[in-house]
């Protein structure tokens, strides 16, 4: 395998991830069980899934109202875009 996929690769599968439990945390609100923490989906988002996590909540209208989720996703976006910039800078 190219080592430069690798960082593609963590991003595809941290995306799929954080979707994934975005969904279940939504399905589970429904059910009324047990849900997922939000800080286990702030620290998915961290970890790189904030855009997908971003893009799921608003296409399942899930914590669309939660002003922490839908100004704090982006903020998270934002450091991860300018990490990349400066890590494709001073590379």
């Amino acid at each position: 395998m190219r080592p430069e996929l690798l960082p593609l690769i963590y991003f595809a599968l941290i995306s799929l991830i954080t979707a994934g439990v975005t969904c279940a945390d939504k399905h589970r609100a429904k059910k009324g069980s047990f849900r997922i923490s939000e800080g286990t989906l702030f620290v998915l988002a961290l970890l790189g899934g904030a855009l997908s996590e971003y893009i799921t909540m608003r296409l399942i209208r899930h914590k669309t109202l939660h002003k922490r989720f839908m100004l704090g996703l982006p903020a998270i976006i934002l450091l991860h875009l300018t990490a990349l910039i400066l890590l494709i800078i001073y590379h």
